[in-house]
């Protein structure tokens, strides 16, 4: 299957959907789950609290990736404008240099177990009982022990809450990690952590605090890396657009105002996907951005630099905690199609795939920002929906958006002129 697929922006959704389907072989159900949004408002239900209708939004495809020697498709739900059209420019200007690489850690995820007022000596009993506690955690998750995942360790942490101006207090805190397979896993290690308060807070002498996962998962990271030659950015100017573009990492490495919109780039393409195949997209910014700021300065989650021959490389590392069983894969019609349109082999695979269109987002937004400024071809996208916002049908649209693009004003008063001006013909 090739992820290749030229024009594929000037098809329509019918051929669009149609174009994917034979490729990754969806059935006439899996597709028509595209149509109607999959998911029945009963099911819906039976999903969260307080339902009263469903919110759609839309749904597309990235193409041209080359992910590790292997082509994809790439599903992602986003209502912004640009995103999907910059990963899939992108993923086409990195094939001729070998598109991305990517690598994903096993699936740990840490739990904690927080005991409030401990007695002396306790973090060092609860260090001695670590063999113990180990054991304990054996057969509470036999599925996941027999998949290969389970317990993987532990460590003891002794911390002070010392807020200027309040009480201080002290605390141990057991950590745990538990490879958790194709799981996200947030049940499966709350259920541990539940299990193995009672024993530490015996051994500690304190009272039970908190027995939760923990959301900066930083021994769950995924890495993607591309190697761009500058004749591949540009035939003529690639090698001032490499220099644009690692500049603008230098940028965000110096000042935490520019590496927090350097981050919101990479997540616009990291959401997207974990959105199309139900995963936690909350769990995974709040791991990504306190992975940034681990050093105790916030910093871009990716790097661009120029290599002594004047390659441009690429490079993300960041947590990505996700899933590709349980939760809403196994109950959302349309999450389903679409793990099987990007042929998803599992968490890790995810992970890479997920890491490898966060950094292909960031390289057309560091792109735009190093040549023509990230609002010129941010607003011709954004165009489509200044037309339809006007009354445009879809028929109209093209027309209205060209005219908006030649004028170079992208606001509802032009778009209502041109769209009277074209009726009237």
């Amino acid at each position: 299957m090739s992820s290749r697929i030229p024009g594929f922006y000037r098809l329509t959704p019918d051929e669009r959907l149609a174009a994917v389907s034979g490729r990754a072989g969806l059935t006439p159900a899996e597709q028509s789950s595209y149509g109607d949004g999959g998911l029945s408002l009963a099911r819906a239900d039976a999903m969260i609290e307080n339902v009263v209708g469903l919110l759609a939004l839309p749904n597309g495809v990235a193409v041209n990736l080359l992910l590790n020697g292997r082509d994809r498709l790439v599903p992602m739900v986003v209502e912004e404008p640009s995103v999907v059209a910059a990963v899939s420019n992108m993923a086409r200007v990195a094939r001729p240099s070998g598109g991305i690489h990517a690598e994903a850690d096993s699936s740990e995820m840490i739990g904690q177990v927080q005991i409030l007022g401990p007695t002396p000596g306790a973090a060092a009993r609860v260090r001695a009982a670590i063999p113990r506690l180990t054991e304990l955690c054996r057969g509470v998750h036999t599925e996941l022990e027999r998949l290969g995942g389970g317990i993987r360790g532990m460590e003891v942490r002794e911390l002070r809450y010392d807020e200027p101006g309040e009480a201080p207090e002290d605390m141990v805190v057991l950590h745990f990690w538990l490879d958790c397979v194709d799981a996200m896993g947030a049940n499966m290690v709350n259920t541990l952590a539940e299990r193995l308060a009672p024993e530490v807070a015996a051994l500690c002498g304190g009272t039970i605090g908190l027995r939760i996962l923990s959301n900066l998962a930083e021994r769950r990271l995924a890495r993607a890396t591309v190697r761009l030659r500058p004749e591949h950015l540009h035939p003529e100017d690639g090698a001032a657009m490499a220099e644009g573009i690692a500049a603008a990492y230098r940028f965000a490495y110096a000042d935490p105002y520019r590496a927090a919109t350097h981050n919101k780039g990479i997540m616009n393409g990291i959401d997207a996907v974990a959105i199309a195949t139900g995963n936690d997209w909350r769990a995974i910014e709040a791991g990504a951005h306190a992975w940034a700021a681990r050093t105790g300065s916030y910093k871009p989650l990716s790097s661009w630099k120029i290599d002594p021959e004047g390659t441009l490389v690429g490079t993300l590392v960041l947590p990505l905690q996700v899933g590709t069983v349980g939760g809403a894969v196994k109950v959302h019609p349309t999450v389903q199609a679409n793990m099987k349109l990007a042929e998803i082999g599992g968490a890790r695979d995810l992970a890479c795939l997920m890491a490898a269109v966060g950094l292909v987002q960031n390289l057309g937004a560091l792109r735009a920002l190093a040549t023509e400024g990230i609002q010129e071809g941010h607003m011709r996208m954004h165009a489509r929906t200044v037309a339809v916002s006007a009354g445009a049908e879809p028929g109209e649209v093209s027309a209205v958006v060209s005219a908006l693009v030649a004028t170079h004003e992208f606001t509802a008063e032009r778009a209502l002129a041109e769209l009277a001006r074209l009726r009237a013909r």
